[in-house]
């Protein structure tokens, strides 16, 4: 039934999350995302998955960033959180892009804390530039943080994301934990023959540092990137070869919405969450 004041989908269910992105400028260049040439957006041609080799001296993407003037001011975005509050939504997320490249980002951050009925104010990041500006997210409201981490080699990490920093990860997520920005969640991309070798240990890192891992099957996103279907490495998959190692309890979903499945590890820290958009579309139960 149609509820007058509120925003529902089609199937007549309350919307309660805000995505807004800030910015379509980033500061890596991940093959499943942002390629930097033709060439890395065709890394698997010819089954080499080395995208490295094909990235140029240069840093000028095949993408094109948006003009300034075309991107939304601090104060539309806030206008546009404090309407959509007013008509049911409570949680906003802030992406990208990369988020943390918009300049005085925490002062749009504490813009839109101060709106009554928002409850919860996360942020989605690759974690560069993070250590600079947590405490000052953290003052302005930023309730927690979602990080990408693809992989945990140094090398490979470059590999992936065109950048060598994968120190500067490891550092936002211990700050993130400290400053309490938690639950500190990780997203993981996972490509056969690139970084599928890394699912335990990727585990195995959520469990010591007590944070969420959610591991994402490799997707087609629309756009030049690269994806071939047998580069997709499944949910189910990912699962078992994490169980060969470890002892895993699928735990209950906190809300009927929800686009990951959920497991711990049952020593009571760490969990580890499924989004397999390929092999099992969250919408199918739509």
């Amino acid at each position: 039934m149609t509820r007058p004041g509120v925003l529902q989908d089609t199937h007549n269910r309350i919307i309660r999350d805000l995505r807004i992105s800030i910015t379509d400028r980033c500061n890596f260049h991940c093959v499943y995302c942002l390629p930097e040439t033709e060439e890395a957006a065709n890394f698997y041609r010819p089954n080499t998955l080395d995208p490295s080799k094909t990235r140029p001296e240069n840093n000028n993407p095949i993408y094109p960033w948006k003009p300034r003037s075309q991107i939304l001011t601090f104060e539309e975005i806030t206008r546009v959180a404090r309407v959509a509050s007013s008509l049911g939504i409570n949680k906003v997320r802030i992406t990208g892009g990369e988020p943390l490249l918009r300049r005085g980002v925490e002062n749009l951050v504490s813009q839109i804390a101060a709106i009554e009925s928002i409850h919860d104010l996360s942020m989605t990041t690759n974690g560069t530039g993070f250590p600079a500006l947590a405490k000052r997210l953290k003052e302005a409201g930023l309730g927690r943080v979602t990080i990408s981490l693809d992989s945990l080699d140094r090398d490979n990490f470059k590999k992936i994301t065109g950048r060598d920093g994968l120190e500067e990860v490891f550092e936002s997520i211990r700050l993130a934990k400290s400053l309490g920005l938690t639950p500190v969640k990780l997203n993981a991309v996972i490509i056969r023959g690139l970084n599928d070798h890394e699912i335990v240990r990727l585990a195995k890192f959520a469990a010591e540092e007590s944070v969420i891992m959610r591991f994402i099957e490799f997707m087609p996103l629309g756009t030049r990137q690269a994806w071939q279907r047998d580069h997709v490495v499944s949910g189910c998959e990912i699962i078992e070869q994490i169980r060969t190692h470890t002892h895993l309890i699928r735990l209950p979903a906190e809300n009927p919405s929800e686009t990951s499945t959920r497991w711990s590890f049952g020593q009571g820290t760490g969990e580890i969450g499924i989004i397999a958009p390929v092999s099992q579309p969250f919408c199918g139960n739509c």
